[in-house]
């Protein structure tokens, strides 16, 4: 009798116990939703700057207008350039194709890093983070505790099971405000840069660089800002919107309980607000509406040059289409596939109608269009082959991570059909549309970038240093010289070395084989981060991230994976 008493209490204080767990974790997750909460206005119209009624110099031989098209989380099979598209080629991106083939394509391009943040920073700047600072990607409030309280099978300290997002708090270290981890503002930015030379500078969109006064859009060389202020792309029960909520991922399910529908409005010289004041509603699906009012960016700025940075939020999740969109894929499965794939139909009619609206209002020749992603296709969505036919994702070095879609298009000057099979990087962008602006960067500032000009005007070649890209997240690091391509987690203790040439899909570590090779690129690598600055603040996660399965894959003691700081 008293056996079965003492296993009837222990049942209870175990059953106690877990209701505690479930209730602390219900229970913080409420108090992160009710602190991430804004009271959000009805929308209201932009009132964009109006430029001068006539041009204030000859539109075709002052310097280009400059549109900067730029998607989150795109993997490089996603669209239909490289012989891909979502679905296995069943939804073409025949906009962001005629984009590609009107100017040049850079066959080897290259993500900042491997998550978004730090590759818009060096978009931005020019400037590796080993001279920035600007090292891991902001993450809001609350996010790495809850995230981590809802993946499963997390061991502490272990980083393990490798394919799960797995965050953990690693190092106790106070936590900055999500609002103030921002890109410095001694940082000299490409709208700064093109301010300077008589540019008016819009952007909209993401930004994810800072939300505090000092580091948003129009303190850092923006006149004009139509910022994400939150991240669905409609409410969750509009008549207009599917939904594809992914239970399987813990990332996910945080951003479905925070994210609301809402967006606001800076000018430069205008009182700061606040960070999470005056929002309003935006005027439609998210990717539909701010292609709208670049539109009107356009149109209000045809007399001047400009510089429009338009940032993209797709495909990134919560994945949410338009039903427009959702029944125009077709019968595509598994249903978050069919989402995702409407998603990117939206992305594609964005470049298009930007196209469009730059041949209506005759600006076309002299403005140079470039389109790009922030970094690889997320493995965290469940969809194996959106960086076909490359290894990893978004939060790894992995080629599937960090190999990315970026075409330049200038009608006037740049041939279509122009094919560059140098690699380049986000880091180039910014000194390459300086040169094209003619204007320079300001002295003492070291720009780690080169200009691609000369190459996609056939005038030049690429010269980079050491022939070398770099690439880093705290502990996880890589750097590309010529053909060779050099990985090394800290972390792990693990090395891994890839000829690109022979095997460009990163399948056979070379690691021992090539003990010449690897000990040239160490060396490069050490010399590179000998030098740098330390992050401007700590990692507070972990994850390990399986290399080549989902998150939906069940994962095995065999995956290779790698761990990642953020």
């Amino acid at each position: 009798m008293w056996r079965n008493i003492l296993i009837g209490i222990l049942l209870v204080l175990i059953g106690a116990g877990g209701l505690a767990w479930f209730n602390r974790k219900a229970i913080t997750f409420h108090m992160v939703k009710r602190a991430a909460h804004v009271e959000i206005a009805e929308n209201r119209p932009v009132q964009w700057s109006p430029g001068p009624a006539a041009a204030v110099i000859d539109r075709f031989e002052g310097p280009p207008n400059i549109i900067f098209i730029l998607a989150d989380d795109l993997g490089i099979n996603d669209i239909s350039t490289f012989g891909g598209g979502v679905a296995s080629g069943r939804v073409p991106t025949p906009n962001i194709d005629r984009l590609a083939a009107s100017g040049a394509v850079f066959s080897q391009a290259y993500a900042g890093t491997g998550t978004c943040a730090p590759s818009r920073a060096m978009l931005m700047t020019g400037r590796y983070p080993t001279r920035t600072g600007f090292e891991f990607t902001p993450t809001p409030n609350g996010m790495s505790r809850i995230v981590g309280m809802f993946s499963e099978g997390a061991q502490e300290g272990s980083g393990l099971p490798a394919g799960t997002a797995n965050p953990e708090l690693s190092n106790g270290s106070e936590v900055i405000d999500f609002g103030d981890m921002g890109l410095p503002t001694e940082e000299v930015t490409i709208a700064e840069v093109l301010k300077a030379r008589g540019y008016h500078n819009i952007h909209i969109g993401k930004w994810h660089l800072g939300l505090a006064e000092p580091f948003r859009p129009v303190a850092q060389g923006f006149d004009e800002s139509l910022l994400m202020a939150s991240g669905l792309y409609l409410p969750e029960d509009h008549p207009n919107v599917v939904n594809a909520k992914l239970d399987f991922d813990p990332i996910d399910r945080f951003l479905w309980g925070i994210l609301q529908f809402g967006a606001q409005f800076n000018r430069a010289g205008e009182p700061f607000s606040g960070t999470r004041t005056d929002w309003f509603k935006p005027g439609g699906y998210l990717t539909d509406y701010w292609t709208d009012e670049a539109l009107k960016v356009i149109e209000a700025n045809r007399n001047r040059p400009f510089f429009l940075h338009l940032a993209h939020w797709g495909p990134h999740t919560p994945l949410q289409a338009t039903r427009e969109d959702y029944e125009a894929v077709g019968d595509i499965e598994p249903h978050r596939l069919r989402v995702y794939a409407a998603m990117i139909r939206a992305l594609d009619r964005s470049v298009g109608r930007i196209l469009d609206k730059l041949k209506e209002e005759g600006l076309a020749e002299n403005t140079i269009v470039v389109f790009s992603s922030d970094n690889g296709g997320a493995g965290y969505i469940g969809l194996p082959e959106v960086n076909a036919p490359y290894r990893g994702w978004k939060i790894t070095l992995f080629e599937g991570g960090i190999r990315v879609p970026m075409f330049i298009s200038w009608p006037g000057r740049i041939d279509p059909g122009t094919r560059i099979d140098s690699p380049v990087a986000h880091i180039d962008f910014m000194p390459t549309l300086a040169a094209a602006a003619g204007a320079p960067i300001p002295d003492g500032v070291a720009i780690d970038g080169k200009n691609v000009l000369p190459a996609a005007l056939g005038t030049g070649k690429i010269n980079r240093e050491d022939d070398a890209l770099y690439w880093s997240s705290g502990f996880y690091r890589a750097v590309r010289a010529g053909n060779w391509k050099l990985h090394h987690n800290r972390r792990q203790d693990r090395t891994w070395l890839f000829n690109l040439a022979e095997d460009p899909t990163e399948q056979v570590n070379l690691s021992d084989a090539h003990p010449t090779e690897r000990a040239r690129l160490e060396a490069l690598m050490e010399a590179h981060w000998a030098k740098a600055v330390a992050p401007l603040y700590p990692h507070q996660t972990e994850s390990a991230i399986c290399i080549d399965k989902t998150i939906t894959d069940r994962p095995c003691d065999n995956d290779e994976y790698i761990i990642w700081p953020n």
